[in-house]
């Protein structure tokens, strides 16, 4: 029976409903109510909104820098998805990355001066990816076999990660030659030219950023997710498992195997944010690189309802609220940096804790106007 043939209150909602409209819908509040704390602070809100956006999407200023916080976040918000998708809530993320940083930074250290940058950044790709699943092996393992619950390990492996790159900075792989908590720079040639470098070639100034070709794997990690879990049996079991365990353990459907599969593909997305940073971005590796963003994938994957398109546009809006909150206190100095931190936790308020009271009066609308139209 088609979608069409059936009763109005039984047919599918349309993907543009929950994944496009809605999610605008919670921006929006969280927005509006960002706008009285500007508004408090003695700043006009249309002001600075119009300025933020301006300045992000600015292809002569700003653009180019939020595509680059974009793709940290498509990463880290793919990786909160997949997860998401077998039932578990992945909070390692930033640890995930920030281990990943070390085994891209290891590859470079032994291998800049042997491998050109297209084959430096191969192995710099399969480095981010080994490191990061490695690091959610743990978690994933003791949650299938020990029934350690999975937020609890993975935001302790968080620290662990903290603290091992802490000791690994200070000293064995700290660089002899800076004073900063950092390695040294990889060899020139095993980089490969920034996007911003490139479209400079060709006559088109773009300012400056750290943009690299991170941006096109991101691309192509969407797409891979999106395969993954619509168009393969492993992401029909995953998403089996997450909606129905007791489903998945009546069809044989192996609950420890699929748990620690779904981890290590997460752990594997979240280290490519090491890709852009570590190797496209800095060209090295920087104490506390992460900065945050891997805790930031998991307000991304909710405000794109862990679909991997919703992932990527709110990764976009994301980055341009970093970079665009970034530049304000150059124009309006009385609104702090961390305004980006309020708007933030705004968004994840009505994107997580006040889903229902957005969605539900939107989704109840749609279903009265389609029983009007029969």
């Amino acid at each position: 029976m088609s979608a069409d043939a059936l009763p109005a209150a039984a047919r599918p909602l349309p993907w543009w409903l929950g994944g496009l409209l809605i999610p605008t819908v919670q921006l929006a509040l969280a927005l509006a109510v960002a706008s009285l704390v500007v508004l408090m602070v003695g700043e006009n809100p249309l002001q600075v909104m119009t300025a933020m956006v301006s300045s992000a999407l600015d292809p002569s200023i700003g653009l180019a820098s939020t595509l680059y916080y974009t793709t940290h976040l498509i990463f880290t918000g793919l990786a909160v998805a997949v997860a998401f998708h077998a039932g578990l809530f992945n909070i390692g993320g930033e640890g995930q990355a920030y281990f990943a940083g070390l085994g891209v930074a290891l590859a470079c250290l032994w291998l800049d001066h042997v491998l050109g940058a297209p084959l430096m950044f191969l192995v710099a790709w399969l480095a981010a990816m080994l490191f990061g699943a490695a690091w959610a092996l743990i978690p994933a393992w003791l949650q299938a076999r020990r029934g350690a619950h999975i937020v609890v390990t993975t935001i302790m492996f968080n620290y662990i990660a903290a603290a091992l790159m802490n000791y690994l900075l200070v000293g064995p792989i700290k660089s002899s030659t800076s004073q900063g908590l950092e390695t040294r720079s990889w060899e020139a040639t095993a980089m490969l030219p920034r996007i911003t470098d490139t479209l400079a070639g060709w006559g088109w100034d773009v300012g400056t950023s750290l943009l690299n070709y991170s941006l096109l794997v991101a691309i192509l990690a969407v797409a891979a997710v999106w395969w993954l879990l619509w168009h393969t049996r492993l992401g029909y079991a995953l998403r089996v498992l997450g909606q129905n365990p007791k489903a998945a353990d009546y069809a044989g459907l192996s609950a420890q195997k699929l748990i620690i599969i779904a981890m290590l593909i997460s752990g594997a997305l979240a280290g490519l944010m090491a890709l852009n940073d570590v190797y496209g971005g800095q060209g090295r590796l920087i104490l506390s690189y992460t900065s945050g963003l891997g805790f930031l994938g998991i307000a991304v994957a909710l405000m794109g309802r862990n679909h991997p398109l919703g992932v990527a546009a709110a990764a976009f809006v994301f980055g341009v609220l970093i970079q665009g909150t970034g530049d304000l206190q150059f124009d309006f100095p009385r609104i702090n940096p961390n305004l980006i931190l309020v708007i933030q936790g705004l968004v994840i308020f009505f994107a997580a804790a006040l889903d229902s009271l957005v969605r539900s009066p939107i989704e109840n609308q749609f279903r009265r106007w389609q029983r009007a139209r029969g």
